[in-house]
C-alpha cells in the first residue's frame, strides 16, 4: 500500500498542504536570517557598549559607593516590571532560552572586545530580565538589563497567525478544486454512460475556458458518434432492402422450378434454397447489429418467463434447450432486445457446440444471471474477449457453418446497454458457457454448469 494518493483530489490536497508547510518554513527562515539575526547583532553591540560604560563608571567610583549605585540602578531599571513567574520570586531561575543564549554570547564577545578581560556571566532575574555580573576589585556586582529581548524566538501569536493563514489557504484551494472537479466528474460519468452503449445527456458548456472546451469537445464527439450510428443504420437498411428484393426473386424462381416437377434438380434446388436462407440470415444479423435497442421502453421482465418463450421457439426450430429456472426477481429490460440476446446464444450453442444445450437462471448477491451452456469443444480463453468484437470468429469455426461473426457482438452490445456484462467461460465438463449478469443490486458470481 502506498501513502501517495491516487485520486486527483487527494494529490491536489497533498500538494497544497506541502506547499503551505514549505512556505511557512521558508517564511520562518527568512524572518530568522533577515530580521532576528541582524537585530540581535545590533542589540548585542549596544548592550555590550552600555555594560562597558557601566563598568567604567563603577571603576571610577570609590569602592564603598559601588554597591549602592548598583542597587539604585537596578531599582530604576526594574521599576514597573512585575514578576512573571512565581519561581522567580523564590529565587528559582529558569534556564536561558536559545535566543537568550545566542544574545549573551554575542554581547559577551562585544564586552570582551572592549577590554574587560574577566569572564562574563549572565543570569535571569525577576520579571524575566537578564543580569550580567561585573567583577571589580574582587567584588561581584549584578546589573539588571530588563526588556532587552523576548524570552521566546517565536511567540504564540506568530504560530496562531501561521496556522490561520495555512487553514485559509487550504480552504480556498479546496473550494477551487471542488469548483474544477465537479465538471470533470460530469465528463467521467458521461464517458462511462457512452462506454455502456447509451447516449449521455449533453454536458453544460460553462465554467473555466479549459473545462468548457473539454465539455464542448465531448458533446461534439457524442453527436458525431450518434450521427455515424444513424448513417450506418440507414445504410444497412437500404442495403438489406436492395438485397432482399433479388433474394425474394431467387426464392420465387426456386419454387417455380420445384413446381415443374423436375426431380433431377431437387438436390440443386435444395442447395439454392439453403444458400438463400443463409444470405437472408446474414442480412438479418447486419440489421440486428445496426438496430438500436434504446427505442424500446424498459419494462419489468421475469427472466424465467422470457427464457421459457425462447426455449419454446427454439424447440419449434429443431433446437431443444433444457431450462432450469431459478425464479429470479423481475428486472427492468427491453423484452425484444433481450429475447434476441437469448436466441442468438442458443443458435450459437447449436451451431458451434454440441447438445445438450442448457439454459439456467438464478440470483446471487442481489444480481440476476442467466447462462447458456453447450457441450462442444469450447473456445480458447484468450479468444473470449476478441469474439465479442464485430466480424470476429473463433479459429475452430472458420471452416464450419457460415456466418457474419456478429452474433456475440450483438449480444454484448445489448447486454452493455442494459448495464450488464457478458462473459464467455469454460463450462464444467467441457463446452462453452455464456453467462449474462444484469444489475439488480450488488453483483455476484455463479458457476457455469450444464444440464
Amino acid at each position: 500500500m502506498t501513502l501517495f494518493p491516487r485520486s486527483l483530489f487527494g494529490r491536489n490536497v497533498l500538494l497544497i498542504v506541502v506547499l503551505i508547510v514549505v512556505g511557512q518554513l521558508a517564511s520562518a527562515l527568512l524572518v530568522r536570517h533577515l530580521i532576528i539575526k541582524p537585530r540581535l547583532a545590533q542589540l548585542s553591540v549596544a548592550v555590550a557598549r552600555n555594560v562597558s560604560s557601566i563598568r567604567a563608571g563603577l571603576a571610577a567610583m570609590p569602592p564603598a559607593q559601588r554597591e549602592a549605585f548598583v542597587v539604585q540602578f537596578n531599582r530604576r531599571a526594574m521599576q514597573g516590571i512585575a514578576d512573571d513567574e512565581e519561581g522567580d520570586s523564590r529565587g528559582e531561575r529558569r534556564l536561558l532560552s536559545r535566543l537568550e543564549r545566542r544574545f549573551v554570547n554575542e554581547a559577551s564577545r562585544g564586552i570582551a572586545l572592549e577590554g574587560e578581560g574577566s569572564e562574563i556571566i549572565w543570569r535571569r532575574e525577576a520579571g524575566g530580565s537578564l543580569a550580567v555580573r561585573l567583577r571589580l576589585d574582587g567584588a561581584d556586582h549584578w546589573v539588571n538589563l530588563p526588556g532587552v529581548l523576548p524570552a521566546r524566538e517565536f511567540t504564540g501569536a506568530w504560530v496562531a497567525a501561521s496556522l490561520a493563514s495555512a487553514l485559509l489557504a487550504l480552504l480556498g484551494a479546496l473550494l477551487i478544486h471542488r469548483y474544477l472537479n465537479l465538471p470533470l466528474r460530469r465528463v467521467m460519468a458521461s464517458a462511462h454512460t457512452l462506454a455502456g452503449g447509451t447516449s449521455p445527456q449533453p454536458l453544460p458548456e460553462d465554467g473555466p475556458t479549459e473545462i468548457a472546451a473539454l465539455s464542448r469537445s465531448f458533446n461534439q464527439m457524442v453527436r458525431s458518434l450518434a450521427q455515424a450510428d444513424d448513417e450506418r443504420t440507414l445504410m444497412l437498411a437500404g442495403v438489406s432492402h436492395d438485397l432482399r428484393t433479388p433474394l425474394t426473386k431467387l426464392r420465387l424462381g426456386i419454387e417455380i422450378l420445384r413446381d415443374k416437377g423436375d426431380k433431377g434438380d431437387d438436390e440443386l434446388m435444395a442447395r439454392m434454397t439453403r444458400g438463400v436462407e443463409e444470405m437472408d440470415a446474414i442480412i438479418s444479423q447486419f440489421l440486428d447489429f445496426a438496430r438500436t435497442a434504446e427505442s424500446e421502453p424498459l419494462a419489468p421482465v421475469a427472466l424465467d418467463v422470457l427464457a421459457t418463450e425462447v426455449v419454446a421457439a427454439s424447440a419449434g426450430h429443431g433446437m431443444p434447450v433444457a431450462l432450469q429456472g431459478g425464479n429470479p426477481p423481475p428486472v427492468p429490460l427491453r423484452p425484444r432486445a433481450m429475447r434476441r440476446v437469448l436466441t442468438n446464444l442458443v443458435e450459437n450453442a447449436w451451431r458451434h457446440g454440441l447438445p445438450p444445450v442448457t439454459m439456467v437462471t438464478g440470483t446471487l448477491g442481489g444480481s440476476v444471471w442467466i447462462t447458456v451452456t453447450d457441450h462442444g469443444a469450447g473456445i480458447d480463453a484468450a479468444q473470449a474477449e476478441a469474439l465479442k468484437q464485430p466480424f470476429r470468429r473463433a479459429e475452430s469455426t472458420r471452416s464450419g457453418p457460415p456466418g457474419a461473426g456478429l452474433g456475440l457482438a450483438i449480444v454484448d452490445r445489448i447486454v452493455r446497454a442494459h448495464g450488464g456484462k457478458l462473459e464467455l467461460l469454460p463450462a464444467d465438463g467441457g463446452g462453452l458457457c455464456a453467462r449474462i449478469t444484469l444489475p439488480h443490486g450488488a453483483k455476484g458470481q455463479v458457476a457455469c454448469k450444464g444440464g
